[in-house]
């Protein structure tokens, strides 16, 4: 094995595997919806404009508004993938940030639909022992397979390193 593999990395190198926000191609449904209402708004806003002077500009402010807005609440989102930890942090106008440690990490599942496929984009859910985060998903991952893949030996790896044991009952 090379040094460099999720299971040779000493105890207190971390490694950074993935690091941004979500795909905006990944939410493309959702920023088509959210243009499709401003548009509507937009028309709405011309064919009512006789009955007010502000109902064209609100229609033209909620044409360039909706869809912003969906965009800035997906950027607003980032993951932080490492060789130990998960970070996941959130927020437009005040940020929140949860963390959730590999080793107590139970169960990892991968989710990709054929258009995620097509879009290069995926879903890796993190099932854990965490009480503040027992399930993070993960959503719209760009290239999610190498992530996944990586993710999975980290965690053996990491539970290996605690001496963690994973006891069925039965």
């Amino acid at each position: 094995m090379t040094p460099d593999t999720p299971e040779t990395m000493a105890d207190t190198e971390e490694v950074v595997y993935f690091q941004g926000s979500p795909a905006l191609r990944g939410s493309l449904g959702m920023i088509l919806f959210t243009g499709l209402l401003g548009v509507a708004a937009l028309v709405a806003g011309v064919a009512f404009h006789a009955r007010g002077a502000w109902i064209l500009p609100a229609g033209i402010l909620l044409a360039a508004i909706l869809p912003a807005i969906s965009i800035i609440l997906i950027r607003c989102v980032r993951y932080r993938i490492s060789s130990y930890r998960i970070d996941f942090e959130r927020g437009v106008l005040s940020k929140s940030i949860d963390t959730l440690e590999l080793w107590h990490v139970e169960d990892i599942k991968f989710r990709q639909s054929l258009l995620d496929r097509i879009l290069r984009v995926g879903t890796i859910t993190v099932i854990s022992r965490d009480e503040t985060t027992p399930s993070l998903p993960l959503r719209d991952l760009p290239d999610p397979r190498p992530i996944f893949e990586t993710l999975k030996q980290r965690i053996i790896t990491v539970k290996r390193q605690r001496g963690v044991i994973k006891l069925d009952a039965g």
